[in-house]
């Protein structure tokens, strides 16, 4: 298996997903959409950037 590095664009995505997961967690900032799914929102950008060094191009 070849890992590939991600693009720019899928890592930044990534980035500011865990940073969001990461306010809301511990920092206690209010972000509706995530206060009350910290951990997905965490996991959903980790599995992007996942998907960005697995599969070439993404």
């Amino acid at each position: 298996m070849n890992l590939s590095a991600p693009t720019l664009p899928v890592f930044i995505v990534s980035v500011i997903l865990a940073v969001i997961a990461l306010l809301v967690h511990y920092a206690g900032v209010s972000i509706p959409w995530a206060s009350k799914h910290a951990f997905e929102v965490l996991l959903i950008g980790y599995a992007a950037l996942f998907a960005g060094n697995i599969f070439k191009g993404i």
